[in-house]
């Protein structure tokens, strides 16, 4: 599987002839507009950083055969705001695939902000043909093997001992930080060198905006 991390959390991934665009979101417009070739679009929930509505045009302007995949509040989102778009629903417990290659649904909520209920939003990580694990907004472990993790490492709803213990339970064989559109880029590799000395067994990259790998 090939990922470019646009940034934050949008990242193109490809895999076996599908190409895939994970949330397209506020922080990355310019990044994700230019993007073509696309067969499908996941979104994990609905705050504006990971689906920005004017962008997605833009979007599916370049790409006007991508299905767009996302939970039931996704999909209510981007089908009043954009004039004939299906959104093929994926909840927790839900699947579909692309061209043959799965995308599994796990998770229900965001995580908390701050109480009471601040951020609380349906949020549904995906699991990519068998190997590629993007939680979303919440720590939700998958409860199967994670080849390729896709780490939350900063935002209003975690601190950055989440990240490691969540590394720890899911013991992927790599890992790469996304929702890090807050961090200066220099300080994203901080992040590693705690996985390293914590989570050994996982391989950790920083990797940069526009950076792409081979997993």
């Amino acid at each position: 599987m090939k990922i470019t991390k646009l940034g934050h959390c949008a990242m193109v991934l490809e895999h076996e002839g599908v190409k895939l665009l994970t949330d397209p979101g506020s922080f990355t417009v310019e990044q994700q507009n230019a993007v073509a070739g696309l067969h499908g679009i996941l979104i994990t929930h609905e705050h504006q950083d990971h689906l920005h509505i004017d962008s997605l045009k833009a979007v599916l302007a370049n790409n006007p055969t991508a299905i767009i995949v996302g939970n039931s509040a996704v999909a209510k989102i981007v089908e009043e705001q954009i004039a004939d778009t299906v959104v093929t629903v994926v909840g927790d417990g839900q699947s579909t695939d692309i061209n043959g290659v799965s995308i599994e649904g796990f998770g229900k909520e965001h995580a908390l902000v701050y109480p009471p209920n601040l951020g609380l939003v349906e949020n549904t990580g995906y699991f990519v043909a068998n190997k590629f694990y993007f939680p979303g907004d919440n720590f939700h472990n998958p409860g199967k093997k994670v080849d390729v993790l896709a780490l939350p490492v900063a935002g209003p709803w975690m601190k950055l001992s989440d990240a490691v213990d969540f590394a720890k339970i899911i013991k992927a064989r790599t890992a790469f930080g996304v929702h890090d559109g807050m961090i200066q880029p220099f300080f994203r590799s901080f992040v590693g060198g705690l996985l390293e000395r914590f989570v050994p067994e996982t391989k950790y990259f920083a990797l940069q905006d526009g950076e792409t790998k081979e997993f």
